[in-house]
């Protein structure tokens, strides 16, 4: 995308998206972050978007910065749920299996990746997932759990393997 075409959105889009993210999210900060964000995505735009002139195939831009802006807020929160139970767990541990600073950034990265790999995978297949890696419960009680069948949650399982077979470095 040419600086220009991207200058000339930039100008004047970010505020009004900034504004209306302050309305969805506690910080002002937040919000600043998530704008930003949001144009970092724009730069890596596909191909499709954009003519051999710069030129944007949008009609309506202010709808497809919402769209982006609604995705990074989602991780934004699915995120911070993430620290915020992995960190409920440290406090519930024993001083003996806490780990050093240097090794929560390592777990915490390796959740986040987890939880990217399983980014579009319908609720109920990453709960299944989530509750079988992390509880280590049996295929039954996650079925009793999410009221379903067993057969689905082994089906879950395959999906969310695969998944994350597919997607691994």
């Amino acid at each position: 995308m040419a600086p220009a075409t991207i200058h000339h959105l930039y100008a004047n889009h970010y505020h009004w998206l900034r504004t209306r993210l302050q309305r969805r999210l506690v910080h002002a900060a937040d919000a600043a972050d998530v704008a930003q964000d949001t144009f970092m995505r724009i730069l890596s735009a596909p191909d499709y978007l954009v003519d051999k002139n710069s030129n944007w195939h949008l009609d309506e831009p202010r709808a497809y910065l919402t769209v982006v802006a609604k995705r990074l807020v989602a991780n934004l929160y699915r995120r911070r749920a993430l620290e915020q139970a992995y960190l409920d767990f440290l406090a519930h541990s024993s001083d003996l299996t806490k780990p050093s600073p240097e090794h929560n950034v390592l777990i915490l990265e390796t959740l986040q990746q987890i939880d990217s790999m399983l980014d579009g995978l319908p609720t109920k297949v990453r709960e299944a997932f989530l509750i079988a890696q992390l509880e280590g419960l049996t295929y039954a009680q996650i079925a009793s759990q999410l009221s379903v069948s067993e057969r689905t949650v082994k089906r879950y399982m395959v999906q969310a393997m695969a998944r994350c077979i597919l997607l691994m470095p």
